[in-house]
């Protein structure tokens, strides 16, 4: 499923060619996609194809499609302090753009059928951490991943706000994904086509209370179906247990809040050197007027006056066409060397992390500075 838009040449670009196609309709969902690099969630070797709009699958590991992961990013209307499940969490790709939005304080649980994936999802994990600059523009709600079949979740876990499945679910099924979701709670997940092998409904389903749903399709799609679980006869199911709900330690808190506060900081500095990025200023185009020269012509009784061109008002129209050609060619020069300079100025931002430079000159002992830092290396 996918190549609903065109390819990009790099992460940016393909989320251009999202917001373009419409598939990224709200801002907090283009910044978790513009922060998390598709490629990196790729294999050595497979990088060249990260940015077209292309599912992949190597192994058991496996991407949808970028308009895809779009949809459901947008259907699952994600805000702070949510509680999501992520059924079938794969590489962490969504589960980490998810927990860029839920932010600290929401809880950010992912279950995967196969253990090698599991570890493959956090070695991601960890060096988004460790190694990526959107780690410290953003408040992040860690995943927390754990193996197991979704469709043998404990049945006295908890309730979430927002859940997606990544597999087609049977009609059977839906039920037992629905009983997951708290009341006022949103479930996106593709249902399959009873008719039609692999062929399924995204759909986003909404707890309107204790027994009732409202349901609505958002797009036709291609998943494969839900993985069930084979067990001898009389066998009880290896139950999945979830990550527990915990509240974070004091020192935790005092990171967070420290850290937000320095973030603060920082941007106010950055508005006020002028280093934030500049829309190139739109100009109007000179209008310009044709000179004509009234005559009058008889129409039946009637003098009707008629306008009729000269040969000056041709020279004046060469002259006028050419002057605005002069003039176009100008603001185009400024917009691009406006451009350049709107360029690096990002750049600099871009290459400069500025809350972790910020820490580093705080008069505290380095022991505090790396814990504030996470442990980042760079």
């Amino acid at each position: 499923m996918g190549g609903a838009v065109s390819a990009g040449e790099d992460n940016d670009d393909l989320i251009d060619n999202l917001k373009e196609a419409q598939y990224i309709r709200t801002g907090r969902v283009e910044q978790a996609f513009r922060a998390i690099d598709r490629g990196d969630y790729y294999l050595d070797g497979y990088r060249d194809n990260a940015y077209k709009d292309l599912a992949w699958k190597h192994g058991n590991i496996h991407l949808s499609a970028p308009c895809i992961y779009s949809e459901v990013m947008e259907a699952l209307k994600l805000q702070q302090g949510l509680s999501f499940l992520n059924l079938g969490s794969g590489t962490g790709y969504l589960s980490t753009m998810v927990g860029l939005i839920i932010g600290p304080f929401g809880v950010n649980h992912g279950v995967e059928l196969h253990t090698n994936v599991v570890e493959y999802a956090k070695e991601k994990l960890d060096d988004f951490i460790k190694n990526s600059d959107s780690f410290d523009k953003f408040e992040f709600c860690e995943p927390i991943f754990v193996v197991g079949n979704c469709l043998e979740i404990s049945s006295d876990s908890h309730q979430y706000d927002r859940i997606y499945c990544g597999a087609g679910v049977q009609k059977d099924h839906e039920n037992y994904m629905k009983i997951l979701l708290k009341v006022g709670g949103i479930l996106v997940m593709p249902i399959e086509d009873q008719l039609e092998l692999l062929r399924c409904q995204l759909t986003q389903i909404t707890r309107t209370g204790q027994c009732s749903w409202e349901s609505k399709n958002i797009l036709a799609v291609s998943f494969a179906p839900l993985v069930q679980q084979n067990r001898a006869e009389g066998s009880k199911p290896d139950a999945v247990e979830l990550p527990p709900v915990t509240v974070r330690s004091l020192q935790d808190l005092s990171r967070i809040y420290i850290r937000r506060t320095l973030r603060d900081l920082t941007n106010e500095e950055s508005l006020d050197n002028g280093l934030v990025q500049r829309a190139p200023q739109k100009r109007k185009r000179r209008r310009c007027r044709r000179r004509r020269i009234n005559t009058y012509v008889f129409v039946g009784n009637q003098l009707i006056p008629q306008a009729v061109e000269s040969e000056e008002d041709e020279r004046i129209e060469e002259e006028q066409h050419k002057g605005d050609q002069e003039q176009q060619e100008a603001q185009e020069k400024e917009r691009q060397q406006q451009e350049e300079r709107d360029i690096g100025s990002i750049e600099i931002l871009k290459a400069v992390n500025v809350l972790r430079d910020k820490i580093m000159t705080l008069p505290l002992p380095e022991s505090l500075k790396t814990y504030l830092l996470y442990y980042r290396e760079k």
